[in-house]
């Protein structure tokens, strides 16, 4: 009878911390979003689907879902294969080769609010070093970080360095799990270094691309929050204001708590349907070694 309580006894605190920062506030959302609460904060008032109603109609919302479409899709694609071309650089046998791949995994010891304040600071319009550089070589000095589209830019650029150095170092382990015969039997074919990579090698490593897109997509939409509050605070007039920054504007700066549940409960279907349909659909593509 104790070892079959073992087991669970173990488990109970890891089933406490989930129930209580996990199953809790998610169900409060869900309730919250069927409620308004009154100006003065003393009590709530139904309204159904109300909240989401108000929510499709809000251009500024809307706004906020077209620039997460845009923000998301930009930085998972630019990031998948720029940081499948760096691991296979990475992954030839050159003098230095680790000490190139120390400078590369950097940023991923480094936290998005950090990452935000440091490009912040390159991107600063009167002591930034982006600007300084271009002045010398170009000639012209843009506000990076107030105009558009060059606050979009910014951010895209950021998120994109931030999430490289996660997806090069699986990338990389999956270049070296790949057999140097397979590239050995393609070189004897004759196949060039173009077709390699693309008819061979980068199927072989698709296990991991259906990882990274997936993890892309979750931390461009859920962990960008820091970036855009340090660098831009979702400005020039909401210009870069994602779903997630929204949420945190109506819940906590316009205290809209229940259209601030709408919108949480909306990325959470969100992230189920992508997730599934990832899984249902990209699965079929995916090549196992």
């Amino acid at each position: 009878m104790r070892r079959k309580l073992l087991p669970y006894l173990l488990l109970m605190p890891t089933y406490v911390i989930i129930v209580l920062f996990i199953y809790l506030p998610a169900y409060d959302s869900f309730y919250s979003s069927f409620f308004k609460v009154s100006v003065f904060g003393n009590r709530r008032i139904f309204v159904g689907i109300q909240n989401y109603l108000s929510l499709f109609t809000d251009k500024d919302y809307l706004a906020s879902v077209r620039f997460t479409l845009i923000y998301t899709l930009s930085t998972v694609v630019i990031s998948i294969f720029l940081s499948f071309f760096i691991a296979l650089l990475l992954d030839q046998k050159v003098p230095g080769s680790r000490i190139y791949r120390t400078l590369v995994f950097a940023p991923y010891a480094v936290s998005h609010a950090v990452a935000g304040a440091l490009w912040g600071f390159l991107l600063n319009p009167v002591v930034g070093h982006v600007n300084y550089l271009t002045r010398i070589f170009f000639g012209i000095q843009t506000q990076w970080l107030t105009t558009r589209p060059f606050a979009a830019y910014s951010l895209i650029f950021a998120s994109i360095w931030k999430t490289l150095p996660f997806n090069i170092i699986f990338y990389l382990a999956a270049l070296q799990g790949i057999s140097s015969e397979v590239i050995e039997a393609s070189i004897i074919d004759g196949t060039n270094s173009w077709t390699r990579v693309w008819k061979i090698i980068f199927p072989l490593v698709s296990p991991i691309t259906f990882y990274l897109v997936i993890m892309s997509i979750i931390s461009s939409t859920f962990q960008s929050f820091a970036i855009i509050d340090v660098m831009t605070k979702g400005g020039p007039g909401g210009y870069t204001t994602n779903m997630i920054y929204k949420l945190f504007m109506d819940g906590f700066r316009f205290q809209k708590t229940g259209l601030a549940a709408a919108e949480n409960v909306i990325l959470f279907f969100v992230m189920i349907i992508i997730t599934v349909f990832y899984f249902v659909y990209g699965q079929k593509r995916v090549h196992y070694q």
